[in-house]
């Protein structure tokens, strides 16, 4: 009885919350059997509930029950009726978290119970498609800590020419609108991540919302995981500016939320700035979305590291949202400053600017930041200090940041895009672009990250991208500790199982 079309069977995974109260749930199976057995306990008094059998493989043991509902929403609870029968097979079998079971159809009304696989993680490869890739900072997050990317997919050509310079072998990138993916092109996996655009979300954008013409673009993610049914992934990962948590006074955030919600997930949120790995001030708000919680889950937030007041209040005053929350550990300290990133350039290097450049630029500085340029440059060691160019009072003027930490990198679509590095010191100042590689390190990767293309081509590409270190410590964290213990998979895409009596 291995139907592997998933007519005859079903696995369960096995997880922490089922062993703790006794649980077997089966939310994603109701399909699976007749739909007269589902429903509340009063409905069962009145003999509109029937019940089905479960032959418990190692018990000699056959079981009447039925899928518990709620008397008062009427709806189902997920989990079958019965907690002493399920504490037996537990018991019998010493299942643990993350063992599956197999639910075999043999007749009419009856079905066997029986252990199909032990749970073991060791040795392997958790798996994920990485949409909105760009130039695959997520990937490699993911893959420096055993996880393997085997789909991704951005439309901007440019940043896929950055992304195939690094994984030359693999053909798992798809340059295409998400919007024309089709799900049964997307492989089966455990994770989705979605770093989609930012740009009617952000402060410097257009505050179009989640409805505007390139943050949308969420909508394509949400309609292929609608697609996908039964073979939606364990996890889903978005990451956008903290601007999302505000946008249109929380009416997005909530949307999309609720989106996830009405697929089947639970969600949790939370914010990291990359000043707790390098030397950016890049703060950015990341949603964890968990396939079916069943009861266990944690509605509350409280203020830490990763969730500031405004986020838990969000959250607190948001109980019609499907929330999971997650405690987390504290963010580590911060540690780097500018120095660590700096390329060593000699002082005739093409890409220090000439005097006239350089001298006009001191006189963009307004007098508050032109006393620190003068501090600076009278010092006896050398420092350094970054700047953008904003527009103040309809005048271009250039404001630096001394406190050893880059601004946000942007994306260059304008001049004011590009980070200018001040150099100065022993009576002397140099001024200059930062570098591709220092934008790179910037966002924590690596030398062996190869860079062949053009300086603004590059620029983009980083500044449109994720901070490593931080997806690693939610992967170290959060992401593999999750995926180790999803709740529920089904073989193949559902199907009705033998004759339904109603």
């Amino acid at each position: 009885m291995n139907d592997t079309n998933g007519h005859n069977r079903r696995l369960l995974r096995i997880t922490p919350g089922n062993i703790r109260n006794n649980h077997i749930y089966v939310r994603d199976h109701y399909d699976f059997f007749p739909s007269d057995c589902v429903g509340p306990s009063r409905k069962r008094r009145d003999g509109t509930i029937q019940s089905v059998e479960l032959v418990l493989d190692g018990l000699n043991e056959t079981v009447s029950t039925d899928i518990a509902g709620s008397a008062q929403t009427g709806k189902p609870r997920g989990f079958f009726r019965g907690r002493h029968w399920v504490r037996r097979f537990f018991q019998q079998h010493q299942i643990t978290a993350g063992d599956l079971l197999a639910l075999d159809y043999l007749d009419t009304r009856r079905y066997r119970l029986s252990v199909a696989r032990r749970a073991s993680t060791a040795g392997r490869s958790f798996t994920a498609a990485e949409f909105f890739a760009g130039i695959g900072l997520v990937r490699l997050a993911l893959e420096r800590n055993g996880w393997q990317v085997i789909f991704a997919n951005d439309i901007d050509t440019d940043k896929a020419e950055m992304y195939r310079q690094n994984w030359p072998s693999d053909d798992h990138l798809v340059v295409q609108d998400i919007h024309k993916l089709r799900s049964d092109d997307i492989p089966t996996c455990d994770l989705f991540t979605a770093s989609f655009p930012c740009n009617d979300l952000s402060i410097a954008g257009r505050w179009e919302g989640l409805n505007g013409k390139e943050s949308s673009a969420f909508w394509g993610l949400i309609e292929i995981l609608r697609n996908l049914g039964a073979r939606r992934p364990p996890l889903v990962m978005l990451e956008n500016v903290v601007g999302f948590l505000m946008s249109r006074e929380g009416r997005d955030f909530e949307q999309a939320l609720m989106a996830l919600n009405e697929l089947g997930y639970c969600v949790d949120a939370f914010i990291l700035n990359a000043i707790h790995w390098v030397p950016q001030s890049r703060a950015r708000l990341f949603v964890v979305a968990t396939l079916d919680c069943g009861q266990e889950r944690r509605t509350t937030a409280y203020p830490s590291s990763a969730r500031p007041e405004a986020l838990v209040q969000f959250v607190n005053l948001s109980p019609h949202i499907h929330w999971n929350i997650e405690k987390l550990p504290t963010l580590p300290k911060p540690r780097k400053r500018l120095p660590h990133i700096i390329e060593e350039l000699p002082p005739d290097d093409p890409h220090w600017w000439n005097e006239e450049r350089a001298t006009y630029f001191m006189q963009q500085l307004s007098e508050k930041h032109e006393v620190v340029a003068r501090h600076m440059i009278k010092g006896r060691r050398i420092t350094y200090a970054t700047a953008f160019r904003r527009v103040r009072k309809g005048r271009s003027m250039a404001e630096l940041r001394s406190d050893g930490i880059a601004g946000c990198l942007r994306t260059p679509r304008g001049g004011s895009g590009r980070q200018i590095l001040f150099k100065a010191g022993r009576g002397k100042y140099q001024v200059r672009l930062l570098t591709a590689r220092e934008c790179a390190r910037l966002q924590g990767v690596p030398e062996s990250y190869k860079i062949d293309v053009p300086l603004n081509q590059a620029l983009f590409g980083f500044g449109d991208a994720v901070c490593v270190p931080a997806v690693e410590w939610i992967v170290r964290h959060y992401l593999t500790a999750r995926v180790s213990n999803k709740l529920s998979i089904v073989v193949a895409p559902s199907a009705r199982a033998g004759n339904d009596e109603t």
